[in-house]
């Protein structure tokens, strides 16, 4: 694309003049003002503006201007020497008004004349179509991905008139951290999800829309009348603040309400989780304290005017790391009329494995105060909901049917995030899962996390069907199935009988592989991906993760999902759980089974294409 001289505007630069406006496509205008500052103009007709995107490059800041007055604000990294990839500015909004971008870069350059040669200007381009179309190696099969562009935490999940409504932290202007707003999905399987193109929530004046929760106010009690679905979040800019939202929709479209912050505090506060207490008559609101590594427990009549009646966390748990998205719900304990509640706390850093996790406490709560159990000896322990490096802002849905309580998570770690070998789009969500109780042998109480029962429904065909097989140091190999790329659901009950451990591995004809071996004795099973395919983006994502089974019984039971860049390990109907992100550089198309120090018995294995 050759860039046109328009002569009528020129510039001073030493001793010569230089043309200062240029058309860098056709109905843009590009006017460069120095070395680090230019103006676009639309001057043609457009559903989007493509804005040309270079991720190794620093973001440039852009004040998008219509008709004169401030619009809205953008950090975009704007195309240097390369475009990667291009995002969207959508311009239906502003259709028959003035549009004009005012660029800032910190870019070093010389002169004008190397600003003119960026490949942005080369590339920006106004179209009436964005192909979301991602045919990059790595994205999921059948995990929810955004359609495009950054995402991290699941937000303001909420369940309403037979649709699972899942908004998300979302960069549509790159795939690294930057610009959040709230994305939003909606599905009525869990499964299929129909994508949003347009962000429901925005940045606005108190600054990026930070991560929160959604509720049917089924009273009407905030003022938005009775079956409203209300959200509320963080709004993050120099200062963290609590804002609402609210929608006449269903949840789908959001309103900001006009009177926010409804809560503000002297100190790093966010995420909030809300939900009615009926036996108190009042709004329960957790807030993390981020840096106090503690969780805050406010109660409102009204979502509006907030008290704080207690904190919880000082000391207890996992404190390496910030304490971030809170969830506080109470669950029944299995094969007993016993009721406890959950406190969800996630972690950043401080995980087991390194990085983030989702640490949780067990306990009671009384409408305003939670007392968390403790063990033999008067401690709280500390209780992990996932074994694996890549499960993080685990939240749940509120008004789940059924009195189900069904979460998702992000399915990766801050330490690799942002340099995980994708492009187009970062981040995928875990499956969903519905979560319970159970007593461990050791007394106390834990949570389990088995798959949503809807995923059932993935199942295509049965490619491996075996029973009562015993295994040895020789070991047993099964085809995984080729179609979508060896994606595939895995079902295996494994007797230990005799042998010290059980080695199930998934390889492909690279020699890359994962590694799962069972240990009866001690009662654990680990997750080896440091031969898994690409892994030398980050030096923290090699890595062995191990996560107790829960029982001494010698055998354990695993439900094994395989997507193209993850492996979801549900062990013994859920009672642990190991999430992993992979990279293989083909798909994995073996599994294999041996014993070591003895025989050991496959009692079942199934193997299913997913549809």
């Amino acid at each position: 694309m050759k860039l046109k001289f328009l002569p009528p505007a020129m510039m001073l630069l030493g001793a010569q003049l230089l043309p200062l406006n240029i058309a860098a496509a056709d109905g843009i205008e590009v006017n460069h003002l120095g070395v680090n500052n230019t103006i676009v103009r639309i001057t043609g007709d457009g559903k989007y503006l493509l804005l040309p995107v270079q991720e190794s490059i620093d973001d440039a800041r852009i004040a998008v201007l219509v008709d004169g007055k401030p619009a809205k604000n953008l950090n975009v990294r704007l195309a240097k020497t390369k475009v990667d990839y291009m995002v969207p500015f959508d311009l239906t909004p502003y259709k028959g008004h003035d549009i004009l971008m005012n660029i800032v870069t910190t870019q070093s350059r010389s002169n004008v004349r190397e600003i003119k040669e960026d490949a942005c200007w080369k590339n920006i381009a106004l179209a009436d179509t964005f192909d979301t179309t991602n045919t990059e190696q790595y994205r999921p099969v059948y995990h929810h991905t955004p359609l495009y562009g950054w995402m991290n935490d699941p937000n303001g999940m909420v369940y309403k008139d037979g649709v699972w409504h899942l908004c998300y932290q979302w960069n549509p202007y790159g795939s690294k951290w930057q610009n959040l707003s709230w994305g939003q999905s909606t599905s009525r399987d869990l499964i299929h999800w129909d994508r949003s193109s347009k962000a429901v929530l925005e940045p606005d004046g108190l600054g990026m829309i930070f991560s929160g929760s959604a509720a049917i106010d089924k009273t009407g009690s905030a003022g938005f009348g009775k079956d409203a679905v209300v959200a509320m979040y963080t709004s993050a800019d120099v200062s963290q603040i609590q804002s609402l939202a609210s929608s006449k929709d269903g949840g789908y479209s959001y309103d900001v309400y006009a009177g926010n912050p409804v809560l503000t505090l002297d100190s790093e506060a966010r995420d909030p989780n809300m939900f009615w207490d009926d036996n108190a008559g009042h709004w329960v609101l957790t807030l993390a304290h981020a840096l106090e590594h503690e969780m805050l427990i406010f109660t409102s009549p009204d979502m509006k005017e907030w008290t704080l009646q207690s904190s919880f966390g000082k000391g207890l748990g996992a404190q390496d790391g910030v304490w971030e998205c809170p969830d506080l719900f109470e669950l029944t304990v299995d094969g007993t009329g016993e009721k406890k509640w959950v406190l969800i706390c996630n972690i950043n850093p401080g995980g087991p494995f390194g990085g983030s996790a989702t640490q949780y406490f067990t306990g009671k709560f009384d409408g305003k105060v939670f007392t968390p159990d403790t063990d033999a000896n008067g401690n709280v322990p500390t209780k992990w909901m996932d074994f694996g490096k890549d499960h993080y802002a685990t939240v749940s849905f509120s008004d789940a049917p059924d009195n189900r309580r069904t979460v998702i998570g992000w399915m990766s770690n801050w330490q690799y995030a942002a340099e995980v070998p994708t492009m187009q789009y970062r981040s995928a969500n875990t499956l969903p899962r519905d979560v319970s109780l159970f007593k461990g042998e050791d007394g106390l109480t834990y949570m389990s996390s088995a798959p949503s029962p809807e995923l059932s429904a993935l199942r295509d065909k049965r490619t491996v069907n075996v029973k009562n097989v015993s295994t040895g140091n020789k070991g047993r190999e099964y085809m995984l199935p080729a179609t979508n790329d060896g994606v595939c659901e895995i079902l295996i009950d494994i007797d230990s009988k005799k042998a010290d451990s059980v080695e199930i591995k998934l390889s492909n004809n690279a020699n890359e592989y994962v590694s799962m071996i069972y240990n009866a004795s001690a009662g654990t099973l680990s997750f080896d991906r440091r031969e898994s395919g690409i892994v030398d983006f980050s030096q923290d994502f090699p890595a062995v993760t191990t996560a107790p089974t829960f029982e001494k019984s010698g055998k354990v039971s695993l439900r094994i999902f395989v997507d193209k860049s993850s492996i979801e390990v549900f062990g013994n109907g859920g009672k642990f759980v190991m999430t992993n992100l992979v990279f293989p550089t083909a798909p994995y198309s073996q599994l294999s089974v041996k014993a070591v120090g003895g025989n050991a018995r496959i009692d079942n294995l199934e193997i299913f294409s997913i549809k």
